[in-house]
């Protein structure tokens, strides 16, 4: 698919140097161009680019004031481009993906453009995976579980035999995933989704079939439909309707089911 790309540069003659440099690269559509911060606010809202290239020093608004007024969710993926190197480290703390300095080289944008790529296919993958699991429970429904059947997972206490991975079988394969790689696992219906550090994996299985594949001492069931790996949990975060989250070191939060709460403090 296309990546729809939009270029915010104040000089003429960079922006035309930068549409010559992703000519070569037949993926890259160039949807629109703006010559200031507040030009590229208005393209931002009307054209939704998934890319933008963004100049940091314009006059007005700059390019880290560009993204200081956009909402955290209308943030596209984001390279900088700037003439000066004191402020790579700015940029990527404005969450930006990369940054590329003038003049562009044509490797150097060769190797931003490839992150690129692989960052927007990796927001696909888990897109597709959050609207594959609530497609089979809207058709299946997801299972539900009585209060004697949460107690007795909360009172089991059998240890499974210790692995370093996680069998996971694919079409004519046998992935092996790390234990360490995996942070949670969701389910919806007949199948779960294993989230991963740089892929998810939906496979056709049921939570209490996956966890006798698990290591007790690493992974705790959280929820009906949660299981989360121990080692990813950084926080307990308790709302004010009483609700309790747990917080991961992704950023991730995922709700802590009265049934299965005791269970997960006693290991901790």
């Amino acid at each position: 698919m296309p990546i729809r790309t939009l270029i915010v540069d104040d000089e003429l003659l960079a922006r035309r140097g930068m549409r010559a440099r992703l000519a070569v690269h037949a993926d890259i559509d160039i949807v629109g161009e703006a010559s200031n911060g507040r030009e590229a606010l208005l393209l931002l809202n009307e054209l939704r680019p998934d890319l933008m290239l963004l100049d940091i020093q314009m006059p007005g608004l700059g390019g880290f004031d560009v993204l200081r007024t956009l909402p955290e969710g209308e943030v596209p993926l984001t390279v900088f481009v700037t003439a000066h190197d004191e402020f790579a480290l700015r940029a990527f703390e404005a969450n930006a993906l990369d940054y590329l300095l003038k003049p562009i080289g044509r490797k150097r944008l060769d190797e931003v453009l490839d992150r690129v790529r692989k960052e927007i296919a990796k927001r696909e993958s888990e897109s597709h995976c959050a609207r594959l699991l609530h497609l089979v429970g809207t058709l299946s429904g997801v299972p539900q579980i009585s209060l004697d059947e949460a107690l007795r997972n909360a009172d089991e206490t059998e240890i499974k035999p210790p692995n370093d991975w996680l069998p996971i079988k694919e079409t004519g394969r046998t992935l092996r995933v790390p234990y360490d790689d995996i942070h949670w696992i969701d389910a919806a219906g007949d199948y779960v989704c294993v989230h991963t550090s740089a892929n998810n994996y939906v496979i056709r299985a049921k939570m209490r079939e996956l966890e006798t594949n698990l290591d007790a001492r690493r992974f705790q069931r959280v929820h009906r439909s949660t299981i989360v790996n121990l080692s990813h949990v950084r926080e307990l975060r308790v709302q004010a309707n009483g609700e309790q989250l747990l917080v991961l070191d992704s950023g991730q939060q995922l709700k802590l089911s009265r049934s299965y709460k005791n269970k997960v403090r006693m290991l901790h």
